[in-house]
């Protein structure tokens, strides 16, 4: 059998560009957004930074709605979000939100000192809206650009910058605070990064392959018939098919292991530090690489299962709907059976307890492959969309959970109140990956069709009906070997 080498155009093309401007754009965000424990602490206690810039006296109360409030509107725009970038596409959806972004990173200093901690607040409240239009853009971006094939590969690859952004917040900003710079450097510093990647971004990023002016020819073709779509696609919009969305038996289950995954990771970086410092009597917040530690492990971690997806799926040793139902089955399992063992830990296995919670915070990075591409997978035409509902919801979860800790936990040094934190969370964990794993598929579904919502005439529903044996037919051999190995 002859096998025919599809040219895919320079071994990095513009498809690779796209995913490393993701990954940038996710990094600086995430440094923007997860600076601010730092910064609170320099702006209220500046000797322990540089004393030389102006002192707060915010209360515990204040500090707290300080870091909340961008959480507030985060929420709020996902859902909008998906629209917004299928309205007027990721180019501009992402470009503006990331420019507005840093320009509030900009002002706050200035703000903070006029205003207080409400000017802060404010601040943080709108970045959360400009903040939380990106992931649904992201998603709606990697699938224009992302051969199936490769989907894997600069999808998760693209993701990384997550945890990029979680390490260098956590590493630069108080070196930045204790500089020259002081901390209204922290806020300077994230606003030029903004700008920096907005510049790189209006240069080199397009809405689809057919707009760049830097694509070769080959890499074009490749993308745009990997997809699979009409001619004029890039020029007419889409309606979307909400009823057939939320009925959507796969879309649903993504929808509850995305939930369970935000509900068990707030418990891994949230309430363990804290059950670490209530029963063992360790101090994990106030060191930095005890703090660092999980997130350089979700980053190691992300790229093992690059390469081993990639591998998997080039090989074609297991489908792609078996690779995500694999390494989200790890990604869940592993951590539940982490927080189960760690809440019968005593203060003699201090140094397995931080192996544990390490280990169970870096398998985890193995959700981005596992579940949150599969958006793009049950719906290349509507991953914005889809994204944004599923994010919209999960990231509630984070919300609610430390309100069901407060009440589970009214003696921060009793374990058996942790004991059922934690199995909770297991147990949310593992059903949420469960019903992933029956009902869940990589398999673009019927509503993802061009003409899922257009109207069907006299004339399209008599070949309808004559061909529907023949469609049958092809349907189900593809079904049988996208999915034999489920």
């Amino acid at each position: 059998m002859t096998v025919v080498e599809v040219d895919k155009g320079p071994t990095l093309g513009m498809r690779h560009m796209q995913a490393f401007l993701i990954f940038l754009n996710i990094t600086v965000v995430y440094i923007g957004r997860l600076n601010i424990g730092v910064a609170v602490v320099a702006m209220t206690n500046a000797e322990t930074t540089n004393p030389d810039f102006p002192e707060f006296d915010w209360d515990e109360k204040e500090i707290s709605y300080i870091l909340s409030s961008f959480y507030w509107g985060y929420v709020i725009t996902q859902f909008p979000g998906g629209a917004l970038c299928k309205l007027f596409g990721a180019k501009l959806t992402m470009g503006l939100s990331t420019l507005l972004s840093g320009v509030l990173s900009a002002v706050t200093p200035v703000a903070v000192t006029w205003g207080g901690w409400q000017a802060f607040c404010a601040i943080r409240v709108i970045q959360g809206l400009f903040q939380g239009m990106l992931f649904p853009c992201i998603h709606e971006h990697l699938a224009k650009w992302s051969p199936l094939q490769e989907r894997n590969r600069l999808g998760s690859l693209s993701h990384t910058g997550i945890e990029c952004g979680t390490v260098l917040a956590l590493g630069i900003t108080g070196l930045i605070a204790e500089g020259s710079m002081g901390w209204p450097g922290i806020s300077y510093v994230s606003g030029g990064l903004c700008f920096v990647w907005c510049i790189l971004w209006f240069v080199f990023a397009n809405n689809n392959a057919t707009e760049s002016r830097f694509i070769k020819e080959a890499e074009k073709n490749y993308i745009e018939s990997s997809m699979e779509h009409a001619d004029d696609f890039h020029k007419k919009k889409i309606p979307v098919p909400w009823k057939a969305i939320f009925l959507s038996i796969p879309f649903n289950a993504l929808l509850v292991a995305r939930c369970s995954e935000a509900w068990g990771l707030a418990t891994l970086q949230a309430q363990i530090p804290s059950y670490l410092h209530g029963v063992l009597n360790m101090e994990i917040k106030s060191n930095a690489l005890f703090s660092a530690l999980p997130f350089l492990a979700m980053w190691a971690m992300s790229y093992v299962y690059v390469l081993s997806s990639d591998i998997l799926q080039r090989k074609k040793i297991l489908t792609l709907s078996a690779i995500r139902k694999t390494i989200n089955s790890i990604a869940f399992w592993i951590p539940a059976v982490g927080l189960i063992i760690i809440g019968f830990l005593n203060e003699g296995n201090k140094n397995w307890a931080i192996a544990l919670m390490t280990i169970s915070v870096g398998v985890n990075s193995g959700a981005t492959i596992g579940s949150s591409l599969n958006t793009i997978d049950l719906s290349p035409n509507h991953a914005g969309i889809v994204m944004g509902i599923v994010n919209t919801i999960a990231n509630f979860m984070p919300l609610i959970s430390p309100l069901v800790v407060g009440v589970i936990v009214t003696d921060s040094s009793n374990r058996t109140q942790w004991q059922i934190v934690f199995a909770i969370s297991a147990i949310i964990f593992f059903f949420g990956n469960l019903l992933y794993i029956i009902w869940g598929t990589a398999v673009s579904q019927p509503w993802d069709a061009e003409d899922f919502l257009s109207p069907k005439d006299a004339e399209t529903s008599v070949n309808e009906e004559t061909s529907k044996p023949k469609a049958i037919e092809e349907q189900s051999e593809t079904a049988t070997n996208v999915e034999k190995v489920d």
